[in-house]
């Protein structure tokens, strides 16, 4: 399994646990403001900020809708690579302080070209209880994880 030229691709869909996590997240976020003894004005600059983050967020990161939300992982001859409907399969360099958990998989990574690392979530309801451990064993395993792609 930990050879180079062994292959490896997995795709995922959206999480609703990601998404009730994420709603959970964004209504204690607007209680605290509407408890918070601060000006009407910040107030709702903070419920306009939510909004926009929702807004942002979730057809990118949660419901996965969005084209350029990435949807799947392989690994092959020339490197990591991720995929979105915009792009199509991306080089990618996988970053060592991306976490493979049992119940979720958090993916830092760097495009191509790109300066910024980027994260992505990919929690176990959102592929088969097989595909998910063959991601997070790939991850945790395979030689030059952390290389930049060729």
């Amino acid at each position: 399994m930990s050879s180079p030229s062994n292959g490896f691709e997995c795709r995922w869909h959206a999480s609703r646990q990601l998404l009730a996590a994420y709603l959970l997240a964004q209504l204690f976020a607007l209680g605290s403001l509407f408890l918070l003894s601060i000006p009407i004005w910040a107030s709702l600059l903070g419920v306009a900020l939510c909004v926009v983050h929702g807004v942002w967020v979730l057809p990118r990161q949660v419901l996965l809708t969005h084209p350029q939300a990435f949807r799947g992982l392989r690994r092959g001859g020339d490197g990591w690579q991720l995929w979105s409907r915009a792009a199509g399969w991306q080089p990618v360099q996988l970053r060592p302080d991306s976490l493979a958990l049992p119940l979720i998989v958090v993916l830092r990574f760097r495009l191509q070209g790109e300066r910024w690392v980027r994260s992505i979530c990919v929690p176990r309801d959102s592929q088969a209880v097989d595909l998910h451990r063959r991601l997070r064993v790939r991850l945790k395993f395979s030689r030059r994880r952390w290389a930049a792609p060729e």
